[in-house]
Formats: C-alpha cells, sequence, structure tokens
C-alpha cells in the first residue's frame, strides 16, 4: 500500500498495520478493558446530523480559530502523544514541522521521544507540553521551569492517568518500555524486519524530558511502572491551583470531563480544558467527550476555552464539535498511524485530508467562518 492511496483514516490505519511489529501497532490502537469507550468515542458523532443552509454566497473560507491565546489556522490541533520514535523514527520531529506547515498547534509529551527544545526550534507555532503530575513535587517545578525557558506556549496537565488503563493487548504480547517481550510478541517482531532495521539504524531511543529524572533503561522502569510508581494519586486541587500560579501563562488540564471540574478549573485560574477520555486507554465505559460537550460548554464556555479530543476521524466531527461548542479538536491516533505509515509525509497528507474536508464541509454547510457553525446546524438522533 502507497501513501497516494490513503485517503481517511482507515486507509493509514491498514498502511501503519502493514509496516508496524504487532506489539507496537496495537500499543496505537489498542485501548482500555473491552474498548467500548474506544468504539464510542468515534460511534458517538453518528448520532448526531448535520443540517446545512443553501444559497449562502459563500466565497472564502476562514477556519481559523484562537484557542489558548494561540491562533491556529485550522481548529485541529496533534495533541501530545507518548512514545512516537516507536512508530516512525522522526517522531515528534515529524509532527512538529508538519504542524508548522499547516499553521496548527502541536504538543510534546512528557513521554516524549524528542525534546522540547529541539521540536521548537523545528516549528515557530504554538507548542504544548503535555505534564504528568510527579509525586516529586521539586521535579514538577524543575520541568515547568524548563518548558518554561523552551517556550512553550501552553502547559498541559494530564489529569486522567495518576494510574495506567488495563490495556489488555499489551499484556498479551509483553510490550513494555523497555521491551521485554513475551515469545508471542517477539514472533511479531521477527515478522516485521523493515521495521527493526530501521529502528537500530537511527539514534538510539530516549525519553528526553525524563532521562534525568527517570531510569527507564536496563528493565528497571517500564511505562507501566513509571505510571504506578512515579505520578501521585493523592494529586488535589490545591496541587494544580499551586502549578497554575506557577506557571503564570496558559494552562489546560487534560482529561475533564464533568462540569463540576469544569467549574473547579475555572476556579484555579485555568484558562483552558480538554474533555477527554485519554482515547478510551484509561476508564473503559466512560462517557464520550463528544457526549458530554454541550453540558460543558453551556457550564463554562464563557470562560474557560473548551476542547475536546477522542474518536475525531473525519472533517464532519470536527464540524460536530465546534457547532456544539468547542473551541478546538485534538487529534491523537488520527496523525499517529499515517506517522507510522509514512513519517512526515503521512502527516502532512493526512493534515492535507483534514483541511480539504473541513473546507469542503464548510461550504457545503453554507459557512464561510467558524463563528458561523452553531448547534442550529444539528440534529441529534
Amino acid at each position: 500500500m502507497r501513501l497516494r492511496n490513503c485517503h481517511n483514516f482507515r486507509d493509514f490505519r491498514r498502511m501503519a498495520k502493514q509496516r508496524l511489529p504487532g506489539p507496537i501497532f496495537n500499543y496505537i490502537d489498542g485501548a482500555a478493558d473491552d474498548e467500548v469507550t474506544h468504539r464510542r468515542n468515534t460511534a458517538a458523532f453518528e448520532s448526531c446530523d448535520l443540517v446545512p443552509n443553501v444559497l449562502r454566497g459563500v466565497n472564502g473560507i476562514d477556519m481559523s480559530v484562537t484557542v489558548m491565546g494561540q491562533k491556529l489556522g485550522m481548529p485541529v490541533y496533534c495533541s501530545p502523544t507518548a512514545l512516537q520514535r516507536l512508530f516512525h523514527h522522526e517522531g515528534e520531529r515529524a509532527v512538529a514541522a508538519a504542524a508548522a506547515r499547516f499553521d496548527t498547534m502541536f504538543g510534546v509529551s512528557s513521554l516524549g521521544t524528542v525534546s522540547l527544545e529541539e521540536a521548537r526550534r523545528i516549528s515557530g507555532g504554538p507548542q504544548i507540553y503535555q505534564f504528568y503530575f510527579h509525586k516529586d513535587r521539586g521535579l514538577n517545578r524543575e520541568m515547568m521551569a524548563r518548558a518554561k525557558q523552551a517556550g512553550i506556549d501552553v502547559m498541559m496537565l494530564t489529569v486522567d492517568s495518576i494510574t495506567g488503563g488495563n490495556r489488555e493487548r499489551d499484556k498479551r504480547t509483553g510490550f513494555a518500555i523497555p521491551f521485554r517481550l513475551n515469545p508471542a510478541g517477539i514472533t511479531q517482531f521477527a515478522v516485521k524486519p523493515s521495521w527493526a532495521i530501521n529502528y537500530f539504524l537511527h539514534e538510539r531511543f530516549r525519553l528526553p524530558q525524563l532521562e534525568n529524572h527517570v531510569d527507564m533503561g536496563g528493565g528497571v522502569m517500564s511505562i507501566s511502572k513509571y505510571f504506578t510508581e512515579m505520578l501521585d494519586p493523592s494529586m488535589s486541587w490545591d496541587d494544580v491551583a499551586e502549578m497554575v500560579q506557577y506557571w503564570d501563562g496558559q494552562f489546560c488540564l487534560k482529561g475533564v470531563m464533568s462540569v463540576e471540574d469544569a467549574k473547579r478549573a475555572v476556579e484555579i485560574g485555568c484558562t483552558g480544558i480538554v474533555l477527554s477520555n485519554h482515547g478510551g486507554r484509561q476508564l473503559d465505559g466512560s462517557r464520550t467527550a463528544f457526549d458530554q460537550l454541550a453540558e460543558v460548554v453551556d457550564a463554562v464556555g464563557d470562560r474557560i476555552d473548551v476542547m475536546m479530543d477522542g474518536g475525531v476521524q473525519r472533517g464532519t466531527h470536527v464540524l460536530k464539535a465546534l457547532s456544539v461548542g468547542a473551541k478546538a479538536v485534538g487529534l491523537g491516533r488520527y496523525y499517529l498511524f499515517p506517522l507510522a505509515a509514512a513519517g512526515q509525509a503521512g502527516v502532512e497528507r493526512a493534515l492535507e485530508l483534514m483541511r480539504m474536508e473541513i473546507e469542503r464541509g464548510m461550504r457545503l454547510m453554507g459557512c464561510s467562518s467558524v463563528e458561523q457553525l452553531t448547534r442550529q446546524n444539528l440534529r441529534f438522533r
């Protein structure tokens, strides 16, 4: 399968599956428990219909948005995701460059495989640092200070991951960082030798944001152990309020779902929230961000920027979220599969297809700007 034959999310997923060893593909593709929430994330959009208006004289299309003080050329951004150089040797470098080309925001994870500083040099566009809250408060402040010095525009604290989700696909293959594969997992690597050749011909796999603080090598610390041993399950609203004051800038909480929590985020001074169930990778059976969006927007949308992610595979999904009231929409697997399939070229093709779908959809909806997308254009079944 060739990149030019990829026309949608499913095509990119299929191409990535052809290239990646099974354990790595399943790490991207999988979710928690029975993966019910993962499937519902996309299915939720199907219960909502678009009602277009015609004869509106749509000439130019302005799909730009401003979210958390950042001007984006399109209403989607590349959410921070972990371990990207496992999927393709270009990793976050490819995503940073592609996001810059399409004038949008991207994020680097605490578990990112390229440093904040290098990603900043690649792209001058808005950059997020996705942060986990550690038991060591001094480490938290040190990492935030580094992000400030690197020129990070938005601090994004993930609040739905005080422990790792039950990802059974990874258990079946023994997937972990560093690799500790079981025989089934090793066999799946053996049948995809091109991935291994590519992986070992490039520089050593690293976690630059953590390598001065956590020993991830030599079998000492796996990703699951990082979540269970390093992160602080006692994190409270008071802790986050201190972080917001310490950062003194654009501060976003990712993983908020309830109206009560959204209101607390406003009270402690956050400038944004992302409704998210972590792609269905944490609490299976939890509500989808799209289903919860209207309730939260109605409660706090005039006081804080509300975004959402999870299950977004089409431009029409984005139009529906924007019509409900989201300021922007985060993409995760949508760009990870293209990254795995073809590096920067894959991410750029995926973002170009998304841009074209959003523009086409806005024209067919009779809207020349994002502000014209409202709930009057929606009907729920």
